[in-house]
């Protein structure tokens, strides 16, 4: 995958995550947070599962999930909570608001993730780059969810 397609996807795949926290707040007005969040995972759940049966592999190869490490296991885990704590959280602080103090998460903790090679991702160092992009971010957070 060329660069560029993946800056487009990543963008399209920004976008429906930025959309995701409204609808599932408004749907835990209706049924309750813990129940939207719920809700919205089943939902993933039968799309993926209907995804997984017609690709190469098919649902046979979730056989295999045992020969993962233990820590691999955690990503839905991992999601529930950002989907709970997101749909609670988008009524405080607005899509915008939730999304800029998301996104600084995500960023912070990655450069974590690259600076000591966990999860298996390969190692880089900290740049003086990298340590600006950071404060630029945290300034542009504190100047969308500043009121």
């Amino acid at each position: 995958m060329s660069r560029g397609l993946a800056v487009l996807l990543g963008v399209g795949a920004g976008c429906l995550v930025g959309m995701q926290a409204p609808i599932n707040s408004r749907l835990g007005r209706v049924v309750g947070s813990v129940q939207a969040a719920t809700f919205s995972f089943i939902v993933g759940t039968v799309v993926l599962v209907l995804i997984a049966s017609f690709v190469r592999g098919g649902l046979g190869d979730l056989a295999h999930v045992g020969r993962a490490p233990w820590w691999a296991l955690i990503g839905g885990l991992l999601g529930a909570v950002y989907v709970t704590v997101a749909l609670v959280a988008v009524r405080t602080l607005g899509a915008s608001g939730l999304t800029a103090v998301a996104i600084s998460g995500q960023l912070a903790i990655s450069v974590v993730i690259d600076r000591f090679g966990l999860f298996g991702v390969a190692r880089q160092s900290i740049s003086v780059q990298r340590i600006a992009g950071l404060v630029l971010l945290v300034a542009g957070v504190l100047l969308v969810v500043r009121k």
